[in-house]
């Protein structure tokens, strides 16, 4: 069995075309209102019903191709995916390739885990008793007090956690109140109800770090305290959701109904990245062997998918939207090895 970090957990959790957008609804503009205490507010409903979703890229590697979907999260709550081209796709597939990423493991019996879950639960805490407001400046506070009485209400226990988590559980409620949820509760039962009916599993793709002390790690991270990294993390997440929520929501919306001059004009890179170096860069990670964790990620996902590309006919592929877009995107880099890719018009 395999036991994640609670930090690498948290960070796990916290870590189109034009005929396609005129065949659906258009989706009205989410009002904003600013009220007094700065903070946008939006309405929940973004956008509803059978969406399209984005076009596939396509990578060639002589007769072989990979389609590729351009994921984005969160997504609308109440939307439908008419996935018929993804479906098609991954009907088709030899392959079909996870997303990128990283999961922090330790190899522990069940029993084990059971001893190391009170050492888990605390790590997740301030260290020595401390409350947010022992520990986060004045000004900070202040803000997270405003938001945490709008969206999470009088939870007194949160005022315990530390900073990134307890900033990720405020980021969570905003989402679902202004009418988003994650992307892989739309994406996910697509491919996995193909896969199950071709008696198929997806290849992963994640770079795989395996702690050798999982208890030693534990240990270590209860005793950081709050680092310069941890107050960036906790800022940013603020000023998303006082003021980029909108964004957030035009993101989504722009995927939902496939238009792909709004994907990338919205495309950013999600919550998660302006964090990473907050549970990657410290002490803690460095003494347990994580480290140069996004460069490793991304070399494991270009030799996965090379290999996937020499090997079958077809290959199917998710990766953000993000990754996809940006100037030093992962099929900028296939392009620069010779592969040909085509964008969905």
């Amino acid at each position: 069995m395999r036991l994640p970090l609670y930090g690498m957990l948290c960070l796990s959790l916290l870590i189109v075309n034009t005929a396609r957008a005129q065949e659906a609804e258009s989706p009205p503009e989410a009002a904003t209102v600013t009220d007094k205490d700065g903070v946008i507010e939006m309405d929940a409903v973004v956008v509803a019903g059978v969406q399209p979703g984005p076009g596939l890229w396509k990578v060639r590697h002589g007769d072989h191709l990979m389609y590729v979907l351009g994921t984005q999260s969160p997504l609308p709550k109440n939307m439908t995916w008419r996935s018929d081209e993804v479906t098609q796709a991954l009907q088709l597939a030899d392959e079909v390739l996870g997303s990128p990423g990283v999961t922090v493991n330790a190899d522990v019996g069940f029993f084990r885990i059971m001893t190391m879950l009170p050492s888990a639960m605390k790590a997740a805490k301030n260290p020595d008793g401390e409350k947010l407001e022992d520990v986060l400046p004045a000004d900070l506070y202040a803000r997270w007090s405003t938001l945490k009485q709008r969206y999470l209400g009088r939870d007194g226990g949160i005022e315990k956690k530390r900073p990134l988590i307890a900033v990720y559980e405020l980021y969570g409620k905003a989402l679902s109140k202004s009418g988003l949820q994650g992307a892989g509760s739309v994406i996910n039962p697509v491919v996995d109800n193909v896969l199950k009916a071709r008696g198929m599993k997806r290849t992963p793709t994640q770079l795989a770090i395996k702690l050798e002390d999982p208890r030693g790690a534990l240990a270590d991270f209860r005793k950081e305290g709050l680092k310069p990294q941890d107050l960036e993390c906790f800022r940013r997440t603020l000023d998303l959701i006082e003021h980029e929520l909108p964004q957030t929501a035009a993101s989504a919306r722009a995927w939902a109904v496939g238009d792909w001059t709004a994907i990338r004009n919205t495309a950013r890179a999600d919550e998660r990245a302006a964090c990473s170096s907050a549970w990657f860069d410290t002490d803690t990670a460095r003494k347990h062997g994580i480290r140069d964790v996004e460069a490793r990620v991304r070399a494991q996902w270009l030799e996965t998918a090379e290999a996937s590309l020499r090997k079958n006919r077809i290959t199917f592929a998710t990766i953000s939207v993000w990754d996809l877009v940006r100037p030093d995107g992962y099929l900028t880099a296939l392009q620069a090895k010779g592969y040909e890719i085509e964008a969905p018009e």
